[in-house]
């Protein structure tokens, strides 16, 4: 497999130096923590927000750091929960006397590095508050997590929190919204292909030219079955039934529809499936009232696409327009 990489053992030193570099202005690396904050962070008058999680899922979340979302992010190596210490860290290092935010993806391991790090920074007598994300319909457990794994969902609960924050919301009205958020959010995936971790140098696993994985996990863990390649409409059906039924959204609702791209799917797939999305949830009575197309939560070079629904209300869709200014310019 060709990919550009040096040691594979710098891949994500080197591609942090990397973001900073872009974005001079706005953004401060810290290698020691594998950290990437705003320049200008903390700020005295706005509750500091904070995600990590394994690399391999860019541009979550290094590349939503900025204004209007992420205060800072600190990933682990490839696929793996950053360390507890550089949590803790990082938490010491843009901690506001508004308090601190953290945003943990439901996977075991980075519950056990942020809940530590909560710990260890609450001791220290910082305000912190800790929320999971839990988006993912396809399945309850998996070898990575405790109860249902946080995905490309978590895309619009960091946008709620970080626009709340921006306005100046205080830590418990910040956590508030992002539960809210949650809770009406679900997403689910499949792959066409396995993905290739820099340190392997395979595929993460075997998946037969004509097979797919419906519900397979950011990274690369079984969903819900493997079946055979159908057409778009028969796989997009497919998922939409997944989500649409499970909270259950109703006829009616009004939802942003968001398609994002596991990393090797060419944009104008994604159009193609958001299409065939839009026309079967319009068929179900559904109203899209915010769209998203591209890459927001990718596991490396997969091939393959997640559907999430947000079940909109005033609130939530008041603070999902607000501006954002981060290195990829989705928001």
């Amino acid at each position: 497999m060709k990919k550009f990489v040096n040691d594979p053992k710098d891949y994500v030193a080197e591609m942090l130096e990397g973001v900073a570099l872009a974005n001079p202005d706005t953004l401060k690396y810290v290698p020691e923590y594998n950290l990437i904050m705003r320049a200008d962070a903390p700020q005295e008058n706005k509750v500091s927000i904070v995600q990590g999680s394994g690399s391999g899922h860019e541009p979550a979340h290094v590349m939503t750091v900025g204004k209007g979302m992420l205060d800072a992010a600190c990933p682990g190596d490839v696929f793996a929960a950053p360390p507890a210490d550089f949590v803790y860290e990082t938490v010491k290092l843009v901690a506001s006397p508004k308090g601190v935010l953290l945003l943990v993806n439901n996977y075991t391991g980075d519950r056990m590095a942020f809940e530590m790090a909560e710990e260890l920074s609450q001791a220290d007598g910082v305000t912190v508050r800790t929320l999971f994300i839990d988006d993912d319909v396809a399945v309850q457990d998996s070898t990575y997590t405790v109860g249902r794994r946080g995905v490309a969902g978590n895309f619009f609960v960091m946008k709620a929190v970080g626009a709340a924050a921006e306005r100046g919301a205080e830590l418990d009205e910040v956590h508030r919204i992002g539960e809210k958020v949650n809770s009406v959010t679900r997403s689910m995936g499949m792959a066409l292909t396995a993905c290739t971790p820099p340190a392997k140098g395979s595929p993460l696993f075997d998946l037969p030219e004509d097979a797919v994985e419906m519900g397979v996990g950011i990274h690369g863990e079984p969903g819900r079955k493997r079946e055979k390649l159908q057409s778009a409409d028969a796989m997009v059906s497919e998922l939409v039934s997944a989500v649409v039924d499970d909270l259950p959204y109703s006829s009616g609702d009004r939802v942003a529809l968001m398609v994002n791209g596991l990393g090797g799917t060419p944009i104008g797939e994604l159009y193609l499936v958001y299409g065939r999305a839009h026309k079967q949830l319009t068929e179900r009575g559904l109203e899209i009232g915010r769209s998203y197309v591209g890459e927001y939560c990718t596991s490396l070079d997969m091939a393959g696409v997640s559907i999430t629904l947000v079940r909109l209300d005033d609130e939530i869709s008041d603070l999902l327009a607000d501006p954002a200014e981060i290195p990829i310019r989705v928001f």
